[in-house]
């Protein structure tokens, strides 16, 4: 798979052109991995029983739900986190919701001291993520910790960002851990608002632990098919979230996942479909059940 940064995303479609031989004579099988947080307080054993009975493969973890302060876990904890997935044969995919606890960082602050702060934070998270499984990816959302503030402008907030995640990458190449820029809504965050930013910042730092990642209920504000800017920038792209625009679990709207899906495939994707839900109001087992039943049945129909 290209992965190289010096690969332009160009190239996607000419690998694409090559495989659709191959994929048209075989069912793509996905690997289907979920976030935790739609157990909400549930213990972690149980949780990560619920996603593997469900039909999961791999957890995507919310560092908040283990600790207020996930970088202080014990060595002892990450090994007994490690453990029971493990009992389960789940995979640990990566974490995301980087920065919910603890409370008060900004990695784009004209404040140096709390800048330097909270990409230590972000290094600190690098090494739990890789001490809970290998090849784990670290989602960057976070808007409000990335947001410009403090008066300065949206180029100087996007220049301090792009520079934190330069200053963490070697660190994060030394774990074996991909830092995945993704881009935000615009009326969450004016730091990253496109897959195309996204991929630009990619590009310019020039590591193989920074890439990007598309999320369904993140891309609603882009101008261009959701299927085009997987395929332009699929060389870029590490991970995918699946919901629905609104936030709520895949089947509850009419998001057409096809499409996708079958960029996906035919480009050879490798990575996770993991679910991200934003509504837990649905109860955690119904909501993995559901969207895991109805991204099969999609990709049966694309197979």
């Amino acid at each position: 798979m290209c992965r190289d940064a010096g690969h332009a995303p160009a190239d996607c479609r000419t690998r694409c052109a090559s495989a659709r031989l191959y994929w048209s004579f075989m069912p793509y099988g996905f690997r289907h991995s979920m976030c935790n947080e739609a157990f909400e307080k549930r213990p972690f054993a149980e949780t990560v029983k619920a996603i593997r009975r469900a039909g999961y493969a791999g957890i995507e973890i919310a560092p908040f739900t283990l600790a207020e302060r996930p970088a202080d876990i014990s060595a002892v904890e990450r090994r007994d986190y490690r453990g029971v997935m493990a009992a389960e044969s789940l995979t640990f995919v990566g974490l995301h919701w980087l920065m919910m606890s603890p409370p008060g960082l900004h990695v784009t602050t004209p404040d140096h001291v709390l800048r330097q702060k909270s990409w230590d934070h972000i290094r600190r998270l690098i090494d739990l993520c890789a001490d809970l499984g290998p090849d784990g990816v670290l989602v960057f959302g976070s808007p409000q910790q990335r947001s410009s503030t403090g008066g300065l402008s949206r180029e100087e907030a996007t220049r301090h960002f792009v520079d934190g995640l330069a200053s963490i990458a070697p660190h994060a190449e030394s774990r074996a851990v991909t830092v995945l820029v993704e881009a935000l809504p615009i009326g969450q965050t004016d730091v990253v608002q496109s897959l195309e930013e996204a991929a630009g910042i990619v590009l310019r730092i020039s590591s193989p632990a920074i890439r990007t990642m598309f999320d369904v209920h993140n891309a609603v504000d882009e101008r261009e098919p959701h299927a085009a800017l997987v395929e332009r920038y699929f060389d870029l792209i590490r991970h995918v979230h699946v919901n629905e625009l609104d936030g709520r679990h895949c089947g509850t709207g009419g998001y057409d996942f096809g499409p996708v899906l079958e960029v996906l495939a035919r480009c050879g994707y490798e990575g996770w479909i993991s679910l991200e839900a934003f509504d837990f109001s649905y109860g955690g087992e119904r909501i993995a059940a559901e969207s895991l039943l109805h991204l099969k049945s999609v990709i049966a129909k694309i197979s």
